[in-house]
């Protein structure tokens, strides 16, 4: 089966990953918080992006290799970490992380994986990240860097904007906790989708293995849409960054940028790259768009810029590298694609988008991702 002709955009990934999720699984990958208006801001404020198409240029062979701390990349464009990934799919991390590898793109692994670090080592490629939540506890954290170091990651994300559990109130109405528990009502939703229910009868239920030998025995009176996690969590400051910093030797980044403000005080304690996003929605419903910040996060700082939230497209990447990112990353997208297609859904997507970001560049007459044109403000949608 040719998967472009069935497949020809991440938006049919998703209708078939919606029809083969049982409702609170789709309800946990696909839901912001609140009523989900930042969420629906992200894909609004990038639809407001626009290029003006070029002509008489000739041929065009448009070239998406780039550059990122060093490291050149086939494509601008890598796999980000979302919590719980094998909730969405059977063995979700170790199938993301073999595509990345064969691709040559990052696969980043949260803490908050249903797959621990060593679990993931034996399919880890040359761009190997892992997300860090910041546990409270020193020895906690020291063993964690250590974990990942010594499982084959070589770059440190620290998430900042999670100081407190999200609501995400369409989640909670689905049903789901965590950990997850089948009740009646749950296991009628997993009886109409077989083909999901086959595989956790295979692999198990999900939970979060890099925190199990941190919170053996731990009891929690926990909200429905936090996890055991939260025990060990807490909301960094400056002096945690620098800790971090003093003791992770490759290079380490800070996930959760909005403020133009916070650039220069990172740039001065050594941090190497920023990553501007809004946790997608998920997190805060009263954020601006991660795309509407990013060009003033821009002008701030002369640090390497990562994007994400509400990527959708090759499209959606050049708009956000044409404001300043310097790379991209997506989660919700590679999750669609492995519920839609099981293993080769990932290769599936990387192959979309980049001749997406192929056919738009040949349209804008952009040569490679430095020759991008400025873009243009397009009229809002009524």
């Amino acid at each position: 089966m040719d998967l472009h002709s069935s497949y020809p955009g991440l938006i049919d990934l998703k209708w078939r990953a919606q029809r083969r999720l049982p409702r609170f699984v789709w309800d946990f990958l696909d839901s912001g918080t609140g009523t989900e208006a930042t969420k629906s801001r992200n894909r609004a404020a990038l639809d407001r992006i626009g290029f003006t198409p070029s002509i008489l240029h000739g041929p065009i062979e448009p070239d998406v290799r780039t550059t990122l701390l060093g490291q050149p990349y086939p494509q601008p464009f890598g796999i980000s970490p979302i919590g719980m990934s094998g909730m969405v799919w059977p063995d979700a991390e170790a199938l993301l992380a073999r595509a990345a590898a064969r691709a040559g793109v990052p696969y980043c692994l949260s803490t908050v994986a249903s797959a621990s670090p060593e679990d993931v080592a034996p399919h880890l490629g040359e761009h190997a990240w892992f997300q860090l939540y910041p546990p409270k506890d020193g020895e906690i954290r020291r063993d964690l860097l250590k974990r990942a170091r010594d499982a084959g990651f070589g770059t440190l994300v620290l998430t900042v904007d999670v100081p407190v559990a999200s609501r995400r109130e369409r989640q909670t109405r689905s049903g789901l906790t965590h950990p997850p528990r089948l009740t009646p009502r749950l296991m009628a939703q997993v009886c109409l989708r077989p083909g999901w229910a086959m595989g956790m009868a295979r692999k198990g239920m999900p939970r979060m293995r890099t925190l199990d030998k941190y919170i053996a025995g731990a009891q929690a009176n926990l909200p429905p849409t936090a996890h055991i996690g939260y025990l060990l969590r807490t909301s960094p400051d400056m002096d945690y960054v620098r800790w971090l910093r003093d003791n992770w030797d490759g290079p380490f980044l800070i996930k959760g940028i909005l403020r133009p403000g916070d650039a220069a005080p990172l740039e001065q304690v050594g941090v190497d790259a920023l990553w501007v996003s809004n946790h997608a929605g998920r997190q805060f419903d009263g954020s601006p768009a991660s795309i509407e910040v990013l060009p003033a996060i821009r002008a701030a700082t002369s640090l390497p810029l990562i994007f994400d939230s509400g990527i959708e497209s090759g499209l959606d990447i050049l708009r956000a590298l044409a404001l300043g990112a310097d790379f991209v990353m997506l989660g919700r997208g590679f999750h669609y694609a492995l519920a839609a297609l099981g293993a080769p859904g990932p290769a599936h997507l990387i192959d979309l988008l980049t001749r997406d970001m192929q056919a738009n560049m040949g349209q804008i007459g952009a040569h490679d991702l430095q020759t991008l044109p400025p873009p243009t403000d397009l009229p809002r949608l009524c």
